[in-house]
């Protein structure tokens, strides 16, 4: 059994029991603790992505009690992918929080270490009720990071959050509830078994479980018509906060992807892509609705929020179509989206501190002291999210219009996309015009750029040129991810005693 499988929840959950327990530590002393902690997921998540990658699936039982009976944790291609996206994005986030956003309150290394963990712990669950422990840990640790530095906004918004995520818990537990007490077992494998075996008495039933995941799911991955906690709440966060926020859409994207394949895939029978015909149109709102809300929207801040509605909209839409090449473009975008959207909201924090009270509101405002470099950071950003050549979006995007072939779907899909990406050209068009060339003649207030905060920002930004060079073998490893995820029988050898 490798060891090595459970530090991606283990190393937060030690980090951030160390840093609660040990508050009255000195802030510079937390901060060193949390960055090299945090920085130190990145080489085992590369560690587990090359394991992963030979294709094995591997499983490590806590206790040593084997599934279906006892908790364990699976490592396959896609869990290991989540990781890595991960560990990027929250290293450079906590990189630029220990330049004073992790000042605004007590305990902020502890949160930003108990969310990793459930962040992590969501993608190596192979247990359905453990899923929703995770699940369960980065919210708790969201809605204090939400609140984090207090004001009425956020206050308000955190509430907003904390309610809607609540009755999405509830919902879970029903469906789970649901799931064991006709199955009696929980293990994700083994209930792909037993629903494909269920007569026809208890399938309704199933499927209402099936239906009340995808609610819940929906609720975290920000999709039409649940999304509308997600500008306000993403707007009010810090910036460090906020962009590890990136990741939690993708939590809710993962497990469709994982619950729907697997439990309700190509095995199911009569349940076989049971929810396949609602993501479609699903993604097709979401997508439009997330480019209305940017168009329309008067805040930096609040634009990036849309533009995030958009990638899960464009993200859904490729997990619909459910053939190797459209997850494997989706998985693609889910890398650039991921990256790119977490460096506009730093990017939009650093912005916002040369504006003074007009922050991130889309005004005529003062000139901002360092326009050069935060013009050039906004421009590659807006064209990488637009989905423009040469950066990653535009490959991301290509590959999804591909797999969409020439049928229906090609026909309602391209005018979708295509017209989505040029609103959001627009949107973003408006917003630099308005930040970087529409000023007054006021000067800036006296606000030195911070490097280290600037060096995150571009540090994740860089990924999309990255992205591209390496298009090749991170193509072939989506495709590979892909089939496997299609392949369900090599899941199903997990609790048949056999090797997968």
């Amino acid at each position: 059994m490798n060891h090595g499988l459970i530090l991606p929840i283990l190393l937060p959950m030690l980090a951030g029991s160390l840093l609660l327990v040990r508050s009255y530590l000195s802030l510079r002393v937390k901060r060193v603790i949390s960055l090299i902690l945090t920085w130190a997921l990145l080489p085992i998540s590369i560690w587990l992505l090359m394991q992963a990658n030979s294709g094995e699936l591997q499983l490590y039982a806590l206790g040593n009690w084997q599934a279906p009976f006892g908790i364990v944790l699976m490592l396959d291609r896609l869990a290991a992918l989540m990781l890595v996206i991960t560990a990027v994005l929250a290293g450079f986030a906590m990189l630029y929080a220990v330049r004073g956003d992790d000042e605004r309150g007590p305990n902020f290394h502890a949160l930003f270490q108990f969310q990793l963990l459930g962040i992590n712990g969501a993608f190596l669950t192979g247990d359905l009720f453990n899923l929703f422990v995770f699940f369960e840990i980065l919210l708790i640790a969201s809605y204090s990071l939400l609140v984090y530095g207090g004001g009425a906004q956020r206050v308000k918004t955190g509430v907003h959050y904390v309610v809607l995520n609540l009755v999405a818990s509830s919902l879970f537990l029903i469906g789970i509830g649901i799931l064991y007490g006709l199955l009696g077992t929980l293990n994700l494998a083994d209930l792909a078994l037993k629903i494909a075996e269920a007569d026809a008495e208890r399938q309704p039933l199933l499927a209402a479980a099936g239906f009340l995941l995808l609610i819940v799911f929906g609720l975290k991955a920000a999709v039409l018509p649940l999304y509308f906690w997600l500008p306000s709440a993403y707007a009010a966060a810090t910036a460090p906060v906020a962009a590890l926020f990136a990741i939690m859409t993708k939590v809710g994207l993962y497990a469709i992807v994982r619950v729907f394949t697997l439990l309700f895939g190509s095995q199911a029978g009569t349940l076989t892509h049971l929810v396949e015909g609602l993501l479609w149109p699903l993604a097709m709102l979401t997508l439009a609705a997330g480019v209305i809300g940017a168009l329309a929207v008067r805040s930096f801040e609040r634009l990036i929020g849309y533009l995030v509605i958009v990638s899960v909209g464009t993200l859904l839409a490729g997990i619909s179509l459910g053939t190797a090449d459209s997850l494997s473009g989706a998985l693609f975008y889910l890398i650039h989206s991921s990256w790119i959207c977490a460096a506009l909201f730093l990017l939009a924090d650093m912005v916002a501190r040369q504006r003074g009270d007009l922050r991130g509101r889309l005004r005529t405002g003062p000139r901002l002291a360092n326009p050069l470099l935060l013009g050039a950071l906004f421009f590659i950003a807006a064209v990488s999210v637009a989905g423009l050549p040469p950066f990653s979006g535009f490959l991301g995007k290509i590959m999804l219009l591909r797999a969409a072939g020439a049928g229906q779907q090609a026909l309602e899909l391209w005018p979708v996309v295509l017209i989505g990406g040029l609103g959001m050209l627009v949107a973003l068009s408006r917003a630099g015009s308005v930040l970087f060339w529409r000023t007054t003649d006021e000067a800036a207030p006296k606000t030195d750029l911070d490097t280290v905060r600037a060096l995150a920002t571009i540090g994740l930004l860089a990924c999309s040129p990255l992205l591209v060079v390496a298009a090749q073998p991170v193509y072939e490893y989506t495709q590979a991810t892909a089939q496997q995820l299609l392949n369900v029988d090599a899941y199903l050898q997990l609790v048949r005693g056999g090797e997968a």
